[in-house]
């Protein structure tokens, strides 16, 4: 490994175990370190610090370990088996995924590595009943797919049918490297593209090639299932519904009626097959009433009658990708959040989420203050919500706990 040192007293944040180097700590880099490298990180008096992958950019190293540890395909097996077992010994999921253990709340769908959170800075891996789908964050994780797809059939042996590398969209990447998603590895007489999983006793196609981030947005499990226990009798609006994970959850726990509203037209049809998907499997009663509207979710959400829904969900993307676009991001989570609690019925609740990572819980909550305050109507926190077991956050980087929720009561 080649060498980095920090400038005099820059160290002090990776003696806290914070898993970043920010370029503006870096006093020189050995001519032998590139992009993507793993590198020894020393103080300004030369005393070793850890090792990490190096990156052009204001990250210019993302921790593995404050070790000196040998860098082998035992180092990613051992990272790997590390998260799964956590993912055990938290009972996200069972020995084997059955119908019944689904429904007794155990899923055969989960986030196996969650970066920073599993000691692996810049690494995503979501698990779906049997295939690994890989996003890197970072060129150096971007450059160890081999060595992290060996560790996963090590890992799984047998019950692994695919690994499956999405980065193409993710990160910034050295020039040159080949950008483009495909199989790193696929178990003979294996050609699926899509997966059935289970959930809390429902079930879902996943697109991993065609779809978005993963393909499945996992870490709203236990937040779909909170709103289904709101759901009974009520009429709920999912306002960019993506392939309708509350919907199904909302009709599975009663609802009146559910309106799904999308402006991805290929978000919209896999969000009717996974409908008909659980009224075929008799999860879900076929004279339930479902509307899909392709539409802009916030365009939609203004021009309806106030007081036609009970339960709304506001889960938008991410309003702020970096910081410089925190001021205009909460203004945006306001005036979205406004226009919700205006149109919610009297006794109406809402489920609303930000899950940019620069913005925090405090923040979050003040721009929900001044919608509510806005609006004139009394507004209470019935529930505060963030992101399950299998996207732990690391005590050391607080920034990754990125999914803030409220559960909100309207007079």
């Amino acid at each position: 490994m080649g060498k980095i040192y920090l400038k005099r007293g820059r160290e002090e944040s990776l003696r806290r175990y914070h898993p970043w180097v920010f370029s503006g700590a870096v006093d020189s880099i050995e001519r032998s370190v590139e992009e993507g490298d793993i590198a020894q990180i020393y103080s300004s008096e030369e005393l070793f610090l850890g090792c990490g992958h190096f990156q052009n950019g204001s990250i210019a190293v993302r921790m593995l370990s404050f070790d000196d540890l040998a860098m082998d395909s035992s180092f990613w097996l051992k990272r790997l088996s590390d998260a799964y077992k956590l993912r055990v010994d938290t009972a996200v999921f069972g020995a084997e995924s059955t119908v019944n253990q689904i429904q007794a709340g155990v899923t055969n769908a989960y986030r196996l590595v969650h970066g920073e959170g599993d000691m692996l800075p810049g690494l995503i891996i979501d698990f779906y009943n049997g295939t690994a789908v890989i996003q890197a964050h970072s060129t150096g994780m971007f450059l160890s797919r081999v060595h992290i797809t060996e560790a996963l059939k090590s890992l799984y042996g047998t019950s692994l049918n695919a690994v499956y590398d999405k980065s193409s969209s993710t990160a910034p990447f050295k020039a040159g490297l080949e950008l483009e998603d495909g199989y790193l590895y696929r178990r003979d007489g294996y050609t699926q593209q899509t997966e059935i999983i289970l959930e809390h006793g429902n079930r879902f196609m996943v697109d991993w090639e065609g779809g978005q981030k993963t393909g499945f947005f996992l870490d709203q499990r236990e937040n779909r299932e909170l709103l289904k226990s709101y759901s009974n009798g009520r009429r709920v609006l999912n306002l960019f519904c993506y392939t309708g994970g509350f919907s199904v959850y909302a009709l599975a726990g009663g609802a009146l009626s559910v309106d799904s509203v999308d402006s991805s037209a290929k978000a919209m049809e896999l969000l009717e097959k996974n409908i008909k998907l659980n009224i075929d499997s008799s999860l879900l009663n076929k004279d339930l009433v479902h509307t899909s509207y392709c539409e802009d979710a916030i365009l939609f959400l203004k021009n309806i009658e106030s007081g036609k829904y009970d339960l709304i969900v506001v889960d938008p993307p991410a309003f702020a990708k970096h910081r410089g676009a925190l001021k205009n991001a909460l203004r945006a989570y306001q005036r979205l959040n406004s226009a919700a609690i205006s149109a919610v019925a009297s006794g109406g609740i809402i489920f609303t989420y930000s899950c940019s990572q620069v913005v925090d819980k405090l923040s979050f909550a003040e721009s929900i203050f001044s919608a509510a305050a806005q609006c004139g109507r009394s507004v209470r926190i019935i529930g505060r919500l963030t992101q399950p077991v299998d996207h732990p956050v690391n005590i050391f980087h607080p920034e990754g706990e990125y999914l803030k929720g409220l559960v909100l009561y309207v007079d």
